[in-house]
């Protein structure tokens, strides 16, 4: 199979290298450390005495911020130095700003290309890998089975495309499965999905997600949320009135159906002020354009962070703000749910911090997630765009109720708490066979 993959990789590059391309011109801060790409890695020496060194990668900024508490647990004995490698560029400067001075190096993840992934591998020398969620990269894993290099999957997640997918790629889910010494998946659906596709039950733990041990900001009392919202432009701080709706890591089309919805509920007499955080920060031009089309009093936060007093709309283009902003708000509707949008993004950090969540149906990313919240009634999740207008509209009259679903939300991310430290002492203890983690 190994040989199959390497034969298709460089042409399906070649056919795929424009899309790459334009994404890192638009993204920008690809230029730097670009020859990781190609293995070009620091270069570092074996593992000091009694240490093992663990290449540990994560895709892009979640991954970087959930890998957090697991790296600490990893750490906790003083036996474990980690190499830590990210795909995306924003993914790079996060991990470099976050864990830098923990990590032995910081560097990018190579192409899955033969030469790249072995010129990597001899400058890394790691003697265990961790991948997260579905980075199942054949070269990889090749790599470390040819090295007897035992491999983990953390936190893996088959969403709906992705499990549809492997279903008609025959037996190769089965091969990338056996390269793996344990699979820890999120949910039960995801262990359930991996078990269908091939995975050996007694390779497949279900840890639960190791986003709920992300560590959320103290929550604001009432005069530092009051500052909040003065510092968006939603003051004054003594109107109880006035109803902060945010749109929380929004995908394209969404913010215009937000903005429509807030236009309904100032024509109903509802005082609603509209907080936006793209995904994507460097949408801020796009949407500033569709702000300028509109006649409701707007600021840009890459403008400036203190925005003028009494506005409407607050664009929130910036990064690593998502959870202090998020307490801004009375009611968080969580992006890229609302079609032609698919597989959302994460409701754990708002449901969190206490903020009542809307969902719109395209969770597939987080379907176990939602399904959760919704139970819980910590959340609601909506069918379509006049689905979501209608809930918002509900929500806005029934502060009581809001009230309620955020210590709903703050009480079931409690109980789910806990999943790195399984997962790093399923590790330790396959690393280190009969000393205790």
């Amino acid at each position: 199979m190994i040989w199959f993959y390497r034969l298709f990789f460089l042409p399906a590059l070649l056919l795929a290298l424009p899309y790459y391309l334009l994404r890192m011109w638009r993204r920008g801060g690809y230029r730097k450390s670009f020859s990781h790409r190609f293995g070009c890695l620091p270069r570092l020496p074996p593992p000091a005495d009694g240490k093992l060194r663990i290449w540990l990668q994560a895709v892009s900024v979640g991954e970087v911020l959930a890998i957090g508490p697991l790296l600490e647990e990893l750490q906790k004995r003083g036996t474990i130095e980690i190499v830590l490698t990210t795909t995306t560029s924003t993914g790079y400067a996060e991990a470099r700003k976050r864990y830098l001075d923990r990590v032995l190096c910081c560097a990018v993840f190579p192409l899955d290309f033969w030469p790249f992934s072995r010129a990597a591998w001899k400058r890394l020398r790691p003697d265990a890998l961790i991948l997260t969620e579905s980075e199942l990269w054949p070269e990889h894993l090749h790599q470390a089975g040819r090295r007897q290099v035992p491999a983990f999957l953390v936190n893996a997640r088959i969403s709906d495309r992705s499990y549809a997918r492997y279903r008609k790629l025959g037996r190769l889910p089965l091969r990338l499965f056996s390269r793996l010494d344990h699979l820890y998946a999120a949910t039960e659906l995801d262990r359930e999905r991996l078990l269908s596709l091939g995975a050996d039950d007694f390779r497949v733990t279900c840890s639960g997600s190791i986003k709920f041990d992300v560590p959320l900001p103290d929550l604001l009392d009432d005069a530092a949320r009051a500052a909040l919202r003065a510092e968006l432009g939603f003051g004054p701080s003594d109107n109880e009135d006035r109803f902060v709706l945010m749109g929380s890591s929004t995908w394209p089309g969404e913010e215009a159906l937000l903005i429509e919805i807030q236009r309904e509920l100032l024509e109903c007499g509802v005082d609603c002020r509209l907080l936006l955080v793209p995904r994507h920060a460097e949408r801020g031009a796009e949407i500033r354009r569709l702000l300028e089309r509109q006649n409701l009093s707007w600021h840009q936060r890459s403008a400036g962070a203190k925005a003028p007093p009494d506005i409407r709309i607050h664009l929130a283009d910036t990064t690593g703000e998502l959870p202090r902003l998020t307490q801004a708000a009375d009611l968080a509707f969580v992006g890229k749910s609302m079609p032609p949008n698919a597989g959302g993004q994460t409701p754990i950090e708002a449901a969190g911090l206490g903020i009542p969540v809307v969902i719109g149906p395209n969770m597939t990313n987080f379907q176990s997630v939602a399904r959760s919240l919704v139970r819980r009634e910590a959340a609601i999740q909506v069918a379509d765009p006049p689905g979501l207008g209608e809930a918002v509209r509900r929500l806005a009259d029934a502060p009581d109720l809001r009230r309620a679903m955020g210590a709903a939300g703050r009480e079931w991310h409690r109980r789910n708490r806990g999943s790195s430290a399984r997962i790093a002492n399923g590790i330790l203890t396959h690393l280190f066979p009969g000393d205790a983690a």
